[in-house]
């Protein structure tokens, strides 16, 4: 285990130290408002969000394997959050936050980094797209000024609830959220140096505060916000804590290592680095571990945050950890002025957040792909919507694998292969097998060949196009084996590849079998054969 920090300081000089802290302090400012509002779309309280931004950012930058990664509070965990603190309070999220951190190092530390890559693209656009929308949909209370007390964690069940409550809309709350949706639009257009949602947290927080507008604020969602340092508490797990919160916290623990890798290989494309993925998970582990032990929230790799960091000259993982130091500075100098900012502003920077998450561009590329590609996409998306994403993650994975397996079937043939010129042919049967050879192709490609059993004295299966086997594939050539053997036809083997005559000699079949039916090349088998013409 070497983090990736180690080797950046090897030569690290005044000059790197002086762009990280300037990028990490932009980067951290970026953070403040976004880690507040993810938070509390999260249904926890704003400094909850700043604390995960502050511990998880500075322990995945000293233990991770990535060398620009911001870590922090992202969009991608507030429906799973959300609904985690519904059903066990934050206690449960605190203690789901701990068991997904330790399954990610324990990822990390056995070398399984590579493994979270096999989820489908089409599957990540897709609960992406879909925890974008839901987001959304979990602001317009408050943007619009409804406000509706409780909330449903569904989706239709939300939007059937604000159809109920369209004549109860407040319009200086719907104002100040449209005033903030145009600053953080249009601010970008003047400068992009300091982030527009800052900006619009300190313009309509000083303008309800002149106008004297009835708005809801931070204070009066959560009047108890104060500055100060969290206090350090182990959550108590019991074996039914365990249980009932294993599914949850394997849902973190994926999601957080699919956002973490994914925002790794976009910093590597920018930056022009090389991520260390099993570093990067123990990273990511050790980071979610130290946040729930403070009362945090689940933490990921951030893309946006990453990606500002490096666009701002960053060199190292030093620029994260100035980050994390530029947020717990302010935190815990301006905290309790954050009870002014207006709920509705809040909102304003999540739909925007939800907005970027939406990989239009991607979507479209997918909508012309392959139909089993448009299916996990669509489906994924429905049922992160519908349901939630837990559900849409094990029926993605589920279809994924039902399509590739038909892919690989499909993939695999069996076509007559004609030798000319050899006087054994007139008796004997060549075929060529292609793709992998396993259980979903396994049985229908032998029964296309089941005729010849009794047609010829020798069937020869020629197999240098197979590069694997699996038990299955075993198993029917056993039963080939013994078909042949009652029909007294002979069954050569040639050109096996190395996996397959491992698979093959550690089953038993060849000896079983004989030695001397698998030949290296076609033509020894041919020759083999020759005494059938007499």
């Amino acid at each position: 285990m070497k983090p990736e920090l180690f080797y950046y300081l090897q030569g690290y000089n005044r000059r790197s130290l002086t762009k990280d802290i300037i990028a990490g302090i932009i980067v951290g400012i970026i953070a403040i408002p976004l880690s507040v509002a993810l938070a509390i779309a999260s249904g926890a309280s704003p400094s909850a969000g700043l604390y995960t931004a502050i511990l998880a950012g500075f322990t995945a930058a000293m233990l991770g394997g990535s060398a620009m990664q911001v870590t922090g509070p992202t969009g991608a965990f507030v429906v799973i959050v959300y609904g985690i603190i519904a059903d066990h309070g934050l206690d449960g999220l605190i203690a789901a936050t701990l068991i997904a951190g330790v399954i990610l190092l324990a990822m990390g530390l056995l070398k399984l980094g590579s493994v979270i890559r096999y989820i489908p693209f089409p599957i990540t656009v897709g609960f992406t797209a879909g925890i974008a929308l839901t987001i959304l949909a979990g602001q317009l209370n408050d943007f619009f000024g409804f406000g509706i007390a409780k909330m449903p964690a569904e989706f239709i069940e939300k939007m059937i609830v604000y159809a109920e409550h369209l004549d109860q809309i407040s319009w200086p709350n719907l104002v100040i959220g449209l005033i903030a949706l145009a600053i953080i639009i249009l601010w970008p257009k003047i400068n992009r140096l300091i982030p527009g949602s800052l900006v619009a947290i300190v313009v309509t927080t000083i303008l309800i505060q002149f106008v004297d507008l009835p708005v809801a604020t931070i204070g009066s969602r959560f009047p108890d916000l104060s500055g100060g340092f969290p206090a350090f508490r182990v959550p108590h797990i019991t074996f039914g804590t365990l249980r009932d919160l294993i599914q949850p916290a394997l849902t973190i623990a994926i999601l957080g290592g699919v956002e973490s890798l994914l925002s790794a290989v976009v910093g590597d494309s920018m930056a022009n680095t090389k991520h260390d993925s099993s570093q990067e998970l123990i990273g990511q582990g050790a980071a979610n571990i130290v946040s729930s032990l403070f009362g945090g929230l689940p933490a990921t790799g951030a893309i946006a945050r990453t990606a500002a960091n490096i666009r701002n000259g960053a060199i190292s993982p030093v620029s994260s950890i100035v980050h994390s130091i530029t947020i717990l500075t302010i935190t815990l100098l301006f905290l309790p002025y954050a009870k002014m900012i207006p709920m509705a502003t809040i909102a304003a920077i999540l739909i925007i957040i939800s907005k970027n998450m939406i990989e239009i561009a991607e979507i479209k590329k997918l909508l012309k792909a392959p139909k089993t590609d448009r299916l996990l996409l669509l489906s994924t998306f429905f049922l992160t919507v519908v349901f939630d994403l837990v559900i849409a993650i094990e029926v993605g994975v589920v279809l994924a694998a039902i399509f590739f397996m038909k892919r690989m079937a499909d993939v695999a043939t069996i076509k007559e292969h004609t030798v000319q010129g050899h006087p054994a042919l007139d008796s004997v049967a060549v075929y060529r097998l292609n793709g992998p050879f396993f259980f979903a192709a396994a049985e229908s490609l032998i029964q296309s060949i089941d005729h010849e059993i009794v047609e010829n004295e020798a069937i020869i299966l020629e197999m240098q196009r197979v590069p694997a086997i699996d038990a299955t594939a075993v198993n029917v050539l056993e039963k080939l084996a013994r078909k042949c053997h009652e029909h007294h036809t002979r069954l050569y083997f040639s050109h096996l590849q190395a996996q397959p005559m491992d698979v093959l000699r550690q089953s038993g079949f060849i000896t079983e079998h004989g030695e001397q039916f698998f030949v290296t090349e076609l033509q020894d088998a041919l020759e083999a054969c020759n005494d059938l013409m007499n």
